[in-house]
């Protein structure tokens, strides 16, 4: 058994998508669309075969806040070397999105950073 996919709502697939893509190495799989419902959806499949579907329809409302809540929390990219958590999160930081905690060691073992999607998903970019 394993898990097969991650969802995530946006108001902006395309800019969300664009994200993952960009920073993440994701391939970007063929739009789908259910005109009856209002909804439009992307897979991404991440180097290694993690998926994570963006989906939107038109009456989601945007994150109102970043208050720690019930539910899923963060998603964590594993790349690979210290040197790649550190180069990626100074590209990040760059381009707008700073780190909010890192790069760091974690009293748990993992090196890591966590920054925001455009979306304001946490997003941990570790060893």
């Amino acid at each position: 058994m394993h898990i097969n996919h991650i969802a995530c709502w946006t108001q902006d697939l395309d800019r969300l998508v664009d994200f993952y893509t960009r920073y993440f190495g994701a391939e970007v799989q063929p739009l789908y669309q259910n005109k009856a419902r209002k909804f439009t959806s992307r897979f991404l499949v991440f180097p290694g075969g993690s998926r994570l579907e963006i989906m939107n329809r038109p009456d989601i409302l945007p994150r109102s806040t970043d208050e720690p809540h019930v539910g899923y929390i963060h998603v964590a990219f594993s790349v690979g070397s210290k040197e790649t958590v550190d180069h990626l999160t100074k590209q990040l930081q760059a381009d707008g999105f700073p780190p909010i905690d890192g790069p760091r060691w974690t009293g748990d073992g993992y090196y890591e950073s966590t920054i925001l999607d455009p979306d304001g998903n946490r997003v941990e970019i570790t060893l």
